[in-house]
């Protein structure tokens, strides 16, 4: 259901499997049975999980496995009942998104103009990409050769539940594609007949996720920046973030990153309040009680 119905991608499904193992399994340790399972026995694996002290945000993402499971026996007929309508999600505080500075950003690129070869045209025309775009990585590493090639202003990207949206695109991130295109087919690893923008030897027969993470932490330990401040998934951050400290209406921002609910992309203006009461705590002549008579 969820692949055919939902769209769910494979990253989607393979975390709701390891959930409902995990679930299935402490029932049946217990001789329960996932068709049978009472609102008590549900409250009880959720107990478990805070003994084990998992982080809120896991187990809140194991309870909504659990719930959608078995909202779908319930209205399948499967089951007379659904015992997960009772339970509350486990609190969670909501963590700002970790974000860079432009100017850390803007040092990530440059330094890719520095030098050339193909893995560094590559690197540049993703950088790019990914900073102009703000593209889930995944939806990065997965774009079709066309991608790019239909309108120069926009890019056509299929994100989650198979969805289709439309994302400006800079010049320069046209110009470094343009300039990876031209050294893609002789010199990037990978069958030049593929249909994918950055091909790869992988099972997939693109670049993976994770050797981009890779790459581009490599890339961060070059200009000095710490590498563990650095992701792909940050890049998107920044991607958010800038625009709206430059004045992009919140809307606008929404359809770029593909959000279908507006309220996952107002996290970014938290981060831009935060920025500015830091800013004010530093900078107001009356904003320290030091300076009060």
């Amino acid at each position: 259901m969820m692949a055919a119905e939902r769209g769910a991608s494979e990253n989607t499904l393979s975390a709701y499997g390891r959930d409902l193992s995990d679930y299935s399994g402490f029932l049946t340790a217990r001789g329960w049975t996932v068709d049978s399972a009472t609102t008590d026995n549900i409250r009880s694996y959720l107990a478990t999980l805070a003994r084990a002290k998992l982080a809120p945000s896991t187990a809140a993402r194991r309870l909504s496995s659990i719930r959608q499971f078995h909202r779908f026996l319930f209205v399948d007929g499967m089951r007379a009942d659904d015992p997960t309508v009772v339970i509350d999600s486990p609190k969670q505080a909501r963590a700002l998104p970790k974000i860079l500075s432009e100017a850390e950003v803007d040092a990530l690129l440059q330094e890719t103009y520095k030098k050339d070869g193909p893995d560094v045209v590559r690197m540049r025309a993703m950088l790019e990409l990914l900073y102009a775009t703000g593209l889930r990585v995944s939806e990065l590493v997965s774009l079709p050769l066309t991608a790019c090639s239909r309108d120069r202003e926009f890019l056509i990207v299929r994100g989650k539940g198979s969805k289709e949206r439309l994302v400006p695109l800079s010049e320069p991130a046209c110009e470094a594609v343009d300039a990876y295109r031209k050294v893609r087919d002789a010199h990037i690893p990978g069958d030049g007949e593929s249909r994918w923008l950055f091909p790869s030897r992988s099972v997939s027969g693109h670049l993976t996720r994770q050797r981009f993470g890779q790459l581009l932490k490599a890339l961060a330990i070059a200009v000095g920046i710490d590498p563990r401040k650095v992701s792909p998934h940050v890049l998107r951050h920044a991607f958010a973030s800038h625009l709206l400290a430059n004045g992009v209406d919140l809307r606008s921002v929404q359809k770029m990153l593909g959000h279908s609910d507006i309220s996952t992309t107002q996290i970014y203006t938290h981060v831009i309040d935060a920025r500015l009461q830091s800013l004010v705590a530093r900078a107001h002549p009356l904003a320290s009680s030091a300076r009060r008579g």
